[in-house]
């Protein structure tokens, strides 16, 4: 591999970083459709489209969407093929506005804008044919307009941010020197991709630490690995399962295994998009009416059919915030480079606090110089010793201190094996009249 290819990847992990950084910020604003987002991780892949070459930047690409996945807890549902069919579109259509028409022609407002309105069209697309249905032409118009919104927004963020960074010139002129080091300071830490550091009511902090302790035990007990293989294999119980009722009551099982592995479940955002996606799909009455509110028939059809999207999409959502962590180590030469990211998205978790309206740009230029330098730095010190464990820089943990990942555990995995089974049995009733 030439000399540039290795700064390049150095660059893919500091830019998937900070992807994973705002896709965690962004987790935690509420949404009226789970697959809706306001793409704030969208940053990154603007300032790469002048730095990287179109395979480094489709690496990036699929950082950005495996990040997603993993942070949010979305790998085996739908939320992961809206990410992964949005990003990968507007990734593609991005690189291509960029290198046909030139920074002169077309600034990266225009271009964030424009990628933006190409992800949200083919997540409309998905929308139709696995949660909405018809109905989603209702929510195409108002979708459409935020993401031209928020396109246009994010891109004037780009825009002001790569007038003003030294990190950026440098990288855009060839990778030079950075010539200065911003410090990092260990004033909070990251537990689940949350910052903590406030003070908490004794009701509020007892129920915080009783949620930390599920989280803990499970990391104690079960291996990501494992973990991952479980919710695999319980993903098409729910999939297949032909009776709507038993549906819900598989919804119920995954939420319930949700909140026993210590992860959020908030009834307060989970309810009002479960009612949201039932009430789309009344939009499209079909089937026995069943009675009529004003001219507007609410019909059988409608009704099951929204609420069995609803729980399936809910459902697996459920069942991938309980089976994939953070600390999932993926196979091979990208499963390194997801971990690499995640030790940088660690070190900007660190510095939440320190941004302002005022400064941000400043500061996140500094930041990004930094980490930069202490990649080059191990990567340097790794290739002359041959061995990273000799550079002297200490990997950044991606939990606190005191956690274990449960990566070397094997675990009671006849628990997995008995919740394996409890997934899988309200198919046995439909199983039995084959």
């Amino acid at each position: 591999m030439r000399q540039s290819g290795k700064i390049e990847i150095r660059e893919v992990s500091l830019l998937g970083g900070f992807c994973f950084f705002l896709s965690a910020l962004e987790y935690m604003v509420p949404k009226p459709l789970p697959f809706i987002r306001l793409g704030l991780a969208n940053i990154p892949l603007l300032l790469a489209l002048d730095i990287l070459p179109f395979s480094a930047f489709m690496l990036l690409g699929a950082l950005k969407i495996a990040g997603q996945a993993l942070i949010s807890g979305t790998l085996f549902s739908y939320v992961f093929l809206f990410s992964l069919g949005g990003t990968g579109v507007s990734a593609i259509f991005m690189y291509a506005l960029r290198r046909g028409l030139g920074k002169d022609r077309m600034s990266l407002i225009g271009i964030s804008a424009a990628g933006a309105l190409a992800s949200n069209g083919v997540q409309l697309v998905l929308a139709y044919f696995f949660v909405f249905g018809k109905s989603i032409i209702y929510a195409a118009a108002p979708i459409l307009a935020l993401g031209l919104v928020t396109g246009t927004l994010l891109g004037i963020a780009a825009e002001y941010f790569v007038r003003r960074s030294q990190w950026y010139s440098a990288a855009n002129s060839g990778f030079a020197n950075r010539g200065f080091d911003a410090p990092l300071k260990e004033n909070i830490h990251v537990v689940s991709g949350e910052a903590v550091n406030r003070k908490d009511s004794a009701p509020a902090k007892f129920f915080r630490q009783f949620r930390e302790r599920r989280e803990n035990f499970c990391l104690e007990t079960f291996g990501s690995g494992d973990l991952a293989v479980a919710g695999l294999a319980m993903a098409p119980a729910l999939l297949l399962n032909p009776d709507t009722s038993t549906r819900v009551i598989q919804f119920l099982f995954f939420w319930a295994l949700a909140w026993l592995s210590g992860r959020k479940n908030n009834p307060i955002i989970t309810i009002p998009v479960m009612l949201g996606i039932v009430a789309f799909n009344l939009l499209v009455p079909y089937g026995e009416v069943l009675f009529t509110i004003g001219s507007f028939n609410i019909t059988s059809g409608a009704l099951w059919g929204g609420i069995r999207r609803a729980v399936t999409l809910e459902g697996l959502f459920m069942l991938s915030r309980c089976c994939v962590r953070r600390d999932l180590s993926l196979p091979g030469s990208f499963g390194e480079l997801v971990g690499d990211s995640f030790r940088i998205f660690s070190r900007l978790s660190e510095e939440k606090q320190l941004f302002n309206r005022k400064n941000w740009a400043r500061r996140l230029d500094e930041l990004l110089v930094s980490l930069d330098n202490k990649s080059a730095e191990a990567a340097a010190g790794a290739e002359k010793n041959k061995g990273p464990e000799k550079t002297g820089l200490k990997p950044v943990p991606s939990r606190p201190s005191g956690w274990t990942h449960g990566q070397k555990t094997k675990g009671p995995r006849i628990i997995l094996v008995a919740v394996l089974i409890l997934a899988w049995l309200p198919l046995l009733p439909a199983l039995l009249t084959i």
